[in-house]
């Protein structure tokens, strides 16, 4: 599998993808390829997928939209040289994906080695589950179950605890605990400005921010940029 999955699609003081402009551009390269976007996680798709076709312009890249390709959605990933999936509501994004039964084909394409490109929903997709996702459920999708691209979940915009706050919700690290409590999946808090490049049994976390694993009955570990994680696709026992 070739996987690009980034925590956020805007980083302050930039523009839209121009964080990780580079980065999807060197992971395209290699298949030269014309990408379909799914914009299902925001409610205006032909906005979305407008903004993400001229940004991909500005790469030099083509793209094309799931939502109106011809011949409808699944026949429009059955032959996709790439996918990109936008960041936005998870719940509204799983959703259509289940609607649209689009699950198996993304799944299956991907598995196959077709390049799959995630930010923010987008990479919490490719995971077992969409349960560590930050969004309000504004939609009930059939299952909480996700594409199943890695064994580990992520927490995409990922925020560590900020010392002296006087918030009294829970931190990101506390919700992941609670997440720990229930399943045994490890979890990758994914910073804004960093992502995850998977090319088969490789990670690699690459960006300028850096993760934190978060592992069942352990402590967090912090993993800086450059690090390989290989590990992370080793897939926890289910107790």
């Amino acid at each position: 599998m070739r996987l690009l999955l980034v925590s956020n699609s805007t980083l302050h003081g930039s523009g839209y993808l121009d964080h990780c402009a580079e980065a999807i551009a060197s992971f395209l390269k290699p298949a030269g390829a014309r990408v379909l976007y799914v914009p299902y996680a925001l409610f205006d798709r032909d906005a979305y997928a407008e903004k993400a076709r001229s940004r991909f312009e500005q790469m030099g890249i083509a793209l094309d939209s799931v939502h109106d390709a011809p011949g409808g959605p699944v026949r429009a990933v059955e032959k996709a040289e790439a996918l990109f999936i936008g960041g936005g509501n998870t719940f509204r994004l799983l959703t259509a994906l289940w609607r649209e039964r689009l699950v198996e084909p993304i799944r299956d394409r991907a598995r196959d080695g077709m390049p799959y490109i995630g930010t923010s929903a987008g990479s919490n997709v490719a995971c077992p589950t969409i349960k560590t996702t930050n969004d309000m459920p504004i939609v009930q999708p059939p299952t909480l179950d996700a594409l199943d691209l890695v064994p580990f979940q992520i927490n995409a915009h990922y925020q560590d605890p900020i010392p002296g706050s006087t918030h009294m919700g829970e931190t990101r690290e506390q919700r992941i605990a609670e997440f720990h409590q229930e399943n045994a999946a490890p979890v990758v808090g994914l910073r804004e400005g960093a992502w995850l490049l998977v090319e088969d049994r490789a990670v690699s976390l690459q960006g300028s921010t850096g993760a934190r694993l978060f592992r069942r009955g352990e402590a967090a570990v912090e993993y800086a940029t450059g690090s390989r994680v290989d590990f992370v696709l080793d897939r926890p026992p289910q107790v």
